[in-house]
């Protein structure tokens, strides 16, 4: 069970908001992602929280392991998996926390406390009796932790230079007592004393050659280390003499773009597999580092993992993860195993009667989701514009979504298909969208909300897209728009700090809110007598729908709130914003009843399913987090 936060933990009756599922992991950074020594469990980093699943079925067998209180960035398991270590990002001038899990009990070991702003890398001793942890570039220190104590045997400078940077540490697969570093014209291997505390440095000499070591990897018998780097090219180096052997490919012009980012070895040492900038996975002969093969996968490698036998684990830095075999001198084709979104998630969307299927907008793709299974149904990518927001109609027949080039696209939502697009629906991006019921005759209306502070309200039919009105009240963006369930009023939240209610039959204005906020989402309740909304200055206002008098307001965040939500028959909402905190309140009493932690971005948006059980939200980090809805 994940441990309480500290917003639970701080008000009497308050309950951790029960996590179920995570869609996709940070593959952004090196170590995201980490396979298990018995070749079935996989832990990846998404947010704040480590996800353990299995390789087979990555969406239905997760348990998530919660702890940190910012971005993970690197995750270890010791060579039996009986650890699992991760460390964290945190805010300059504080110090970033490593965990060490129990991996079996699912259960934190230790919080070792010591590098500053971030911890870079991990890696276990070959006994498992230490692990060694590496600082970003704001620490630069390379520490020895003690695993039966949790206490630090040593630490000391990982650079000659107090202003080095180094990216990897990795520990010998025998040699339980020594270490390798590399980073930014550094490569060095370390000796750890036990006796005295203390770790001597050995510099490996590299003649002329000045290189950026990003990536390592060592040989089964501990006779070999290889160093990827920045140029492009693999280095051969004898741990043992600690002197330069050979570098590859042998011909400059084959060196690899962009850099390589990974190493790995297989089982057999007879060949390593290295992963590019450019998203090339090649493989090389160890005898003379010689290019025998190479495939291609979708975004930059940032990791490979040693699986069962002779296949690995891709990840990349566009959050995909995939299986690729080896059988030397070829690699077979990548299938892919794991996908998500790798930019910000601007919208989720519900159809209105169905809680089995949702759809995200992202800044490079909209995708529908299987809710039970989680698989991804369908994507669609419309090159080089960014969706901003999207709607199911209300007969769900099509997925209705607003785009940063202005226009309003409709798509089938299961073929993906376009049915129409309404150019210019404004100017710059639309931002909001809502729709009324169909008529008879199979039409109905969008109102649409944009950059440009317009309201408008088009006629679809079957055959036509009709502007019916244009409604420029607001001075600035409009962020959310609702529409009443009968569809004669409709209400709209905008950044300039007015919530204007229109009437849909004469378009005009019906009531005015005003509030020194920047709004960012509006609401009505179920039985439609009151509003609710959220804005910059962090509080849920209640407003009378009638005349729209302010009923009262709650202090909820200290950040601003993103957005809103109702929960199945209102005696509950749901708010998150830039503190990537989610808070559920009761609608009567104003009081909070559960927070929910697991983002590392703020949260742009969080939908409840239409039959209450499940809460949906989305954030800046490209990540989707699903939650129990019914304990909320």
């Amino acid at each position: 069970m994940a441990p309480q936060t500290a917003a639970a933990a701080a008000v009497p009756g308050v309950v951790p908001l029960a996590l179920q599922k995570i869609i996709g992991f940070n593959g952004a950074i090196t170590d995201g992602a980490a396979i298990h020594p018995d070749g079935q469990h996989l832990a990846c980093a998404m947010g704040t929280t480590v996800m353990v699943t299995t390789k087979k079925d990555t969406h239905r067998a997760q348990t998530f392991l919660q702890g940190h209180t910012n971005t993970v960035t690197c995750l270890a398991f010791s060579p039996s998996g009986r650890y699992l270590a991760s460390g964290q990002l945190t805010h300059m001038g504080f110090q970033a926390d490593i965990i060490v899990w129990d991996f079996a009990k699912r259960q934190l070991l230790y919080r070792l406390t010591l590098h500053k702003v971030r911890v870079q890398s991990l890696a276990f001793s070959a006994d498992e009796s230490c692990l060694a942890s590496l600082g970003g570039v704001d620490d630069n220190t390379l520490v020895i932790w003690d695993l039966a104590t949790g206490k630090a045997i040593c630490g000391v400078a990982a650079s000659k230079d107090a202003a080095g940077e180094n990216y990897r540490v990795v520990g010998m697969n025998h040699d339980a007592q020594t270490f390798v570093t590399a980073g930014k014209f550094s490569l060095r291997i370390w000796r750890l004393n036990l006796a005295s505390r203390t770790l001597q440095p050995t510099d490996v000499q590299l003649g002329q050659i000045k290189r950026v070591f990003q990536s390592l990897a060592i040989a089964p018998g501990d006779d070999a280390i290889y160093a990827g780097t920045t140029t492009g090219d693999v280095l051969h180096v004898d741990p043992k003499t600690a002197l330069f052997k050979r570098s590859g490919p042998p011909k400059e012009k084959d060196n690899l773009g962009m850099g390589i980012t990974a190493v790995c070895m297989t089982r057999d040492g007879k060949s390593l597999v290295v992963g590019s900038g450019t998203g090339t996975v090649t493989l090389f002969s160890t005898q003379t580092l010689a290019i025998q093969g190479a495939v291609k996968v979708s975004g930059g490698v940032t990791g490979i993992m040693r699986d069962a036998d002779q296949t690995l684990l891709v990840s990349t830095a566009f959050s995909n993860l995939y299986s690729v075999g080896v059988a030397a001198p070829k690699l077979s084709e990548p299938q892919l195993l794991l996908s998500c979104h790798n930019a910000r998630v601007t919208d989720v969307a519900f159809p209105k009667e169905a809680s089995n299927v949702f759809a995200t907008a992202s800044e490079t793709d909209i995708r529908i989701w299987n809710l039970a299974t989680l698989g991804e149904l369908l994507r669609i990518v419309v090159p080089n514009v960014a969706c901003q927001c999207l709607m199911f109609s209300n007969d769900g027949s099509s997925l209705i979504t607003g785009w940063n080039d202005g226009k309003i696209r409709a798509f089938g939502p299961q073929s993906g298909r376009i049915q129409y697009t309404i150019n210019d629906a404004h100017k710059g991006h639309v931002t909001a969208l809502a729709s009324t019921h169909h008529d008879p005759r199979g039409g109905f209306r969008i109102v649409s909300g944009g950059a440009d502070g317009v309201v408008r309200v088009w006629r679809i039919n079957p055959q036509s897209q009709v502007l019916e009105s244009s409604l420029k009240e607001h001075k600035q963006p409009v962020t959310c728009v609702q529409v009443r369930a009968n569809d004669a009023e409709c209400v709209t939240a905008s950044a300039d700090g007015s919530c204007i209610v229109w009437d849909l039959q004469r378009y005009v204005r019906n009531q005015i809110l005003f509030a020194s906020s920047f709004f960012k989402a509006v609401a009505y309740i179920p039985d439609e007598s009151q509003l609710l909304t959220v804005g910059s200055d962090g509080r849920v206002a209640y407003w009378e729908a009638f005349d729209g008098s302010t009923i009262r307001e709650l202090d909820v965040s200290p950040a601003g709130i993103n957005t809103l939500a109702i929960v199945a028959d209102g005696a509950k909402f749901v708010v998150a914003g830039d503190d990537k905190v989610i808070r559920v309140y009761s609608y009567e009493e104003g009081e909070l009843v559960a927070v929910g932690q697991g983002h590392s971005d703020p949260v742009t948006m969080i939908k409840a399913s239409p039959d209450g059980k499940h809460l949906v939200s989305v954030a800046a980090d490209g990540a989707i987090l699903i939650w129990d809805g019914v304990a909320a």
